[in-house]
């Protein structure tokens, strides 16, 4: 069993920056890819960013450009930088990893951009 654990949710206005966290914990070696996706009011989760242990990163289209996944391998930490947040960046964020074909998510937290 993989944990994950977001943190740095919060509200923004446009325009404005916000970075997401999230540390897994447990049977976590042999990770091979973790990622960010969101759910916004009404609509389906979608996949923002993934990041491969090898640091390949792969991003929706709307939201490159402003925002980057990295990992930190020795903290097992994935983290979301996101820039020119919009109001349709509202969502609930969560944290997914994979990990020999298992897909593991955390509880998520809330991005809201208003002004």
């Amino acid at each position: 069993q993989v944990q994950l654990v977001e943190s740095g949710g919060g509200l923004v206005q446009p325009g404005g920056s916000l970075r997401l966290s999230c540390a897994a914990s447990g049977s976590i070696f042999g990770i091979a890819a973790m990622g960010w996706y969101r759910q916004g009011p009404g609509k389906q989760r979608e996949l923002v960013a993934t990041v491969t242990r090898g640091g390949s990163t792969n991003y929706a289209d709307s939201v490159k450009g402003r925002f980057t996944i990295s990992r930190d391998n020795d903290k097992n930490t994935v983290y979301l930088q996101m820039n020119t947040l919009k109001p349709e960046d509202t969502a609930v964020y969560y944290c997914n990893a994979l990990l020999r074909g298992t897909s593991f998510w955390g509880h998520g937290t809330q991005v809201t951009v208003s002004s």
